[in-house]
């Protein structure tokens, strides 16, 4: 069985261990014991910042285990990102051709590797945790290897949509890891159900328990007391900036044809 190689990877959690020590962030990582040491894994982690995907490669740290992202293809296409991306061996989701990553994931699982996905696919204006889609599900229940659901929460008081990037000092970082779904492979629809709930549960608990309160803050759900939008309403802006990047998509294909 083929393995990774990684020379990226390692220097570069070097390097966000040194960020987040300038940052002076509070973590409080519970439950990394479910991620296995070994073998093949999928983490189903919600998504509320743009920087998920750094903090959920620090909560599979703890078991020295190193996460490969299923991440969209414009993050591969850019100048900057693109080298960066494909050094660390993360998988390029193309939506036109979903069959192709899907593929792509099972083999890395096979292998022996932890693949990390958003089953949400994109940030959640409200906080809480949105729609899901059956990836996540039917990648563990294909490969036989553990769906293992991480919440974040904090993460979203340093960089996500409609706010100000803000790398102050000394922001909480919760991460919470729940055991492994039980997944058969029979129904995505019911397994994904099944590890909605439970990431919903693990949510729940963790922001209760994030030590830090805010009445009326922005970055807290409207049913916590925050003001955040609400999720009918957090539909309403992810509909309208859908239909603003459509526009600028045929913008541009008429600039380019003239």
């Amino acid at each position: 069985m083929w393995r990774v190689r990684d020379i990226t990877y390692p220097p570069i959690v070097v390097a966000v261990k040194m960020a987040f020590k300038a940052m002076g962030l509070r973590f409080c990582i519970r439950g990394s014991e479910h991620v296995p040491r070994r073998g093949g894994a999928v983490l189903a982690v919600n998504h509320i910042s743009y920087v998920d995907f750094v903090f959920g490669g620090l909560a599979a740290q703890q078991a020295d285990r190193l996460v490969r992202y299923m991440s969209k293809r414009e993050l591969f296409d850019h100048r900057l990102t693109g080298p960066l991306v494909r050094s660390l061996h993360h998988i390029e989701v193309d939506r036109a051709d979903g069959a192709a990553s899907y593929r792509t994931a099972i083999e890395f699982l096979q292998a022996g590797e932890v693949v990390g996905v958003f089953p949400e696919a994109t940030i959640s204006r409200s906080f809480e945790l949105k729609r899901f889609k059956t990836g996540a599900a039917r990648l563990a229940a294909a490969a036989d290897v553990p769906l293992v659901p991480l919440i974040l929460w904090g993460t979203q008081r340093i960089y996500t949509k409609d706010h100000p990037r803000d790398f102050s000092r000394g922001k909480p970082i919760s991460l919470t890891l729940g055991p492994p779904v039980d997944v058969t492979g029979r129904d995505p629809t019911a397994d994904t159900a099944l590890l909605r709930n439970e990431m919903s549960r693990l949510l729940d608990e963790t922001i209760r328990a994030y030590p830090e309160t805010e009445p009326g803050a922005w970055w807290m759900p409207r049913s916590y007391g925050g003001s955040a939008p609400t999720p009918e309403e957090a539909l309403r802006l992810d509909a309208e900036e859908m239909r603003r990047r459509a526009e600028k998509r045929a913008t541009s294909k008429k600039r380019a044809a003239k």
